[in-house]
């Protein structure tokens, strides 16, 4: 039988004790890998393992996916009603909800966030977003289209079946909902591959699904490897649909495997140099805020992250000094920590990434303005202190690349036009901020940027309700809002001979 991981929290911020179940959730039951399998999970705060949790591998996968299958044909899809599966879905918030703590502490210590950011931001995400689609299940429109009085036509918007999510390790529980809460509002079942960097949260959620009242098979999890179980998921011929959260590189690899496969539908929402735009009309002081939120949340381990900053040449310098000095003052250190405003970056693997740009950029010859070294005083875990770079091109790795850690660059631009083209040169399109108080120019800017996001005088900060992916080489397909269920259904149309002759 799957071990039970335990963990006493007895923090300023959260006291209190979390149990999760490290087996592999499928057709409502906890069970260990068909191998054996494990991996080690870690605390970044710490740079220790806390748990091993099982590893999914293909018969797994196959497992799952027959058990989501069955569930689809036989007590989900369409023989559920969609007032039925908004119920179960508001459960299920409900329960998220009573919940909230111990799901933010498992959050906090398995991504490497502050508890109190967890908690304020990505649980309380999680909660509407779940609420906000259990409202959608029985909205799910289609058509009636007039042809002929001969004929009545009209369309059903179908679940697909059983759609793969793939999540990342950057907010691992609020994206797994912007996924599986449309997916089973439109009537499909899941199965679920939490990043192997962190995978407690979803095994958490998995146990408040089953106490919602969901038929087994409906959600499935699957913590594995991306190279073998997020691979047995995009080759699976009896999955209909993948979503993909991650890295531009492996959204092509499941775009190939699943064309090679069955064909099946894919979306992918994958990575961003995100440019932030300040004209020098902005509001100084809220641009400086939103500008250092944007680029330094959650340690730049976000795929909006807009560390690409363009400061118009009348308040460049100004910028730059209140820019670094703002940088500079982030509490770095324990999560549970009140005090605490940055956390450490992810793993191990990740904060020698982020340092080889680091030096990179020093061998390119940009300024270093501040930052560039890992914060050793913070504690044994993974930190790194938040880096700014100044004089900069368009050539520069660190100018090009998704570095997905605390680094920011500021570049100095003159005119409207001049911003615009260097804010377009780039193969990503996700997100872009823009700052002026004069809505005419960041209205017009706006719209010339090519990013599936524009954000006017704040950084991103994506709402449920509102829909949110890239174009370019940042994908395709819209998580959240309206637009997310057109991802999870299919379009029939249905077209009745009245037997009238005209």
């Amino acid at each position: 039988m799957p071990a039970v991981f335990t963990h006493q929290f007895a923090t300023p911020a959260h006291k209190g004790t979390a149990k999760v179940n490290t087996g592999l959730f499928i057709n409502g039951k906890f069970v260990d890998a068909a191998d054996g399998a494990t991996f080690d999970v870690y605390d970044p705060f710490v740079g220790k393992v806390i748990t091993k949790v099982a590893a999914a591998g293909s018969k797994d996968i196959d497992a799952a996916v027959h058990a989501a299958q069955t569930a689809f044909k036989t007590t989900w899809g369409l023989k559920t009603p969609g007032y039925e599966r908004g119920r179960l879905l508001g459960r299920l918030a409900d329960l998220i909800e009573q919940n909230i703590d111990e799901l933010s502490a498992l959050e906090a210590m398995d991504s490497g966030k502050p508890f109190l950011h967890a908690k304020t931001q990505d649980l309380a995400g999680v909660i509407g977003c779940v609420r906000y689609y259990a409202g959608w299940a029985d909205k799910n429109y289609g058509q009636t289209i007039e042809t002929t009085e001969a004929k009545f036509a009209y369309t059903r918007h179908e679940p697909i079946g059983v759609c793969g999510l793939i999540v990342p390790w950057n907010f691992p529980l609020l994206i797994t909902a912007w996924k599986f809460a449309p997916a089973l509002a439109t009537g499909n079942t899941v199965v679920l591959k939490p990043s192997e960097v962190t995978p407690l949260t979803a095994l958490r959620l998995a146990e408040l699904v089953a106490e919602a009242g969901f038929p087994p098979g409906v959600f499935n999890v699957v913590p594995g490897l991306g190279s073998v179980a997020g691979q047995a998921i995009s080759a699976h011929p009896a999955i209909g649909k993948v979503s993909f959260t991650g890295s531009t590189a492996v959204g092509r690899k499941i775009m190939e495997t699943a064309s090679k496969s069955n064909l099946k539908r894919v979306t992918l929402e994958l990575g961003g140099k995100n440019p932030t735009i300040v004209f020098d009309d902005a509001d100084f002081e809220q641009a400086i805020k939103w500008a250092i939120g944007g680029s330094f949340m959650h340690s730049g381990q976000v795929c909006a992250a807009g560390s690409r900053v363009f400061v118009q040449e009348g308040i460049y310098d100004k910028f730059v000094e209140v820019f670094k000095g703002a940088a500079a003052s982030f509490k770095l250190g324990d999560g549970f920590d009140p005090a605490t405003t940055l956390g450490p970056l992810v793993s191990q693997t990740q904060l020698d990434r982020v340092l080889g740009y680091i030096e990179a950029g020093k061998r390119e010859g940009a300024k270093l303005q501040c930052g560039g070294a890992v914060a050793s005083a913070a504690g044994s875990g993974y930190f790194l202190q938040p880096t700014v770079f100044t004089d900069v091109h368009a050539d520069m790795k660190i100018v090009r690349e998704e570095i997905f850690g605390p680094v920011a660059v500021i570049i100095k631009f003159k005119t409207e036009a001049e911003v615009i083209a260097l804010a377009n040169d780039t193969a990503y399109g996700l997100s872009s901020n823009v700052f002026s108080q004069n809505i005419g120019r960041a209205l017009r800017v706006a719209h010339a940027l090519e990013a599936g996001s524009a954000y006017v005088n704040q950084s991103a900060v994506p709402d449920f309700q509102v829909s949110f992916g890239g174009v370019k080489q940042s994908g395709f397909g819209k998580d959240m809002g309206a637009y997310a269920l057109e991802g999870y259904t299919q379009v029939k149309s249905v077209h009745v001979n009245l037997g009238i002759n005209l």
